[in-house]
C-alpha cells in the first residue's frame, strides 16, 4: 500500500511518499535511496526495508515517484525529470546530503537523471531491469517491449473532460501489468496484494488522472543515450535473464555508454524476472552491499 509518511518539497508543490528504514536516519551510516517501479509503492521494497542485515549497515530510503503511492503534486502533468528533482528535494528535506540510488525499471531512468542533475550528491547508482533508451523502434528489434499499443486504449479510456469520482482500475489493466512484472515469481498472494494496492492508490478521479499521467510518461519518455556518458559515479546494472520488458541485448549495449563513470559493469541474474527485488531478493541484497560502502 501507499506510504503513510510524506514530506513537502518546492518543485511542483509536491507531497512525496517515503519510508525510512528503522524510522530514522543514522548519520553514521551510508544511505541508499530506493526508487519504485511502475504502479508500485514503498511496499515493493519491503524485503529490503525489513532486512536486519541491510538496515544494520545502511539507511534505506524508499521513495514513491510522482503519480505513485502517496506522492502527488500541484500539476496534472509531470515527467521523469520532475520525479528525479522531487526525489532529490525529498532527500534534502530529510537530511540526506549524499546517497547511493537504486532504481528498478522506471526507477533506473530516474536514478540516472538524479546523477545527471546532482552529480555531487549521488555516490553510485544501481540500475535494475531497465533501459536507457526511449521506447524506440531500435530497442524493439533487440527484444524490448512496445508499450504504446498496450497503453493507448487505456489512455483514451482514462481521458475525460469531466470528473469521474467512481473511477476504478479494471483487471484488464492490473493483470497484464502484474504478469509482466512478476512473471514466474507470481503467486496468488502477491497478485492479490498488488491488485488491491493498485485499485486503492488509483481510485476516484484523482486516481484516474494520476494513473493516466504515469502511464503517459511510460509510453512517451525521452531517452538518455546521449547523456549518460556525463555520469561520473559508479554504475552497477543488474538484469534478469527472463525479463520480458527489456531483455538481455539492450543492457549489454547501454552499459558501454557510461563512458564517464568511474566504474560501469553489468551482471545478469539467472532466472530473474522484471521485478528482480521480488524474484531474487538475496541477489539484490548482495548487489546493494557490493555498491554501498
Amino acid at each position: 500500500m501507499a506510504s503513510t509518511q510524506t514530506i513537502q518539497v518546492p518543485h511542483l508543490d509536491a507531497t512525496v511518499g517515503f519510508e525510512l528504514s528503522n524510522g530514522k536516519l543514522d548519520p553514521a551510516k551510508p544511505t541508499l535511496v530506493l526508487i519504485v517501479p511502475f504502479c508500485a509503492t514503498v511496499e515493493y521494497y519491503r524485503a529490503q526495508l525489513d532486512s536486519p542485515k541491510l538496515t544494520e549497515k545502511i539507511n534505506l530510503l524508499a521513495v514513491e515517484l510522482l503519480g505513485h503511492g502517496a506522492t502527488t503534486c500541484a500539476s496534472e502533468h509531470f515527467t521523469y525529470w520532475d520525479s528525479a528533482l522531487v526525489t532529490l528535494q525529498a532527500m534534502q528535506g530529510l537530511g540526506v546530503s549524499k546517497a547511493y540510488a537504486l532504481g528498478l525499471s522506471q526507477g533506473g531512468w530516474v536514478v540516472a537523471r538524479m546523477a545527471l542533475l546532482a552529480p555531487e550528491r549521488i555516490l553510485g547508482i544501481l540500475a535494475m531491469a531497465t533501459s536507457m533508451d526511449s521506447e524506440s523502434a531500435d530497442s524493439r528489434t533487440k527484444g524490448c517491449w512496445d508499450p504504446a499499443p498496450f497503453a493507448s486504449p487505456f489512455l483514451q479510456k482514462w481521458s475525460s473532460s469531466t470528473p469521474n469520482p467512481d473511477f476504478v482500475v479494471g483487471d484488464d489493466w492490473i493483470q497484464p501489468v502484474l504478469g509482466l512484472g512478476l512473471g514466474s515469481a507470481s503467486t496468488p498472494a502477491a497478485v492479490e496484494y498488488w491488485s488491491e494496492s493498485i485499485r486503492k492508490v488509483y481510485s476516484g478521479d484523482q486516481g484516474r488522472r494520476r494513473l493516466r499521467m504515469a502511464t503517459l510518461n511510460l509510453a512517451e519518455r525521452d531517452g538518455l543515450l546521449f547523456r549518460i556518458g556525463d555520469i561520473k559515479c559508479p554504475v552497477h546494472w543488474y538484469q534478469g535473464t527472463e525479463d520480458p520488458i527489456y531483455g538481455t541485448i539492450v543492457p549489454q549495449e547501454h552499459i558501454k555508454l557510461f563512458t564517464g563513470s568511474s566504474e560501469a559493469k553489468l551482471n545478469f541474474i539467472e532466472g530473474g524476472v522484471h521485478f528482480l527485488s521480488v524474484s531474487h531478493p538475496k541477489e539484490v541484497e548482495e548487489a546493494i552491499f557490493e555498491m554501498v560502502h
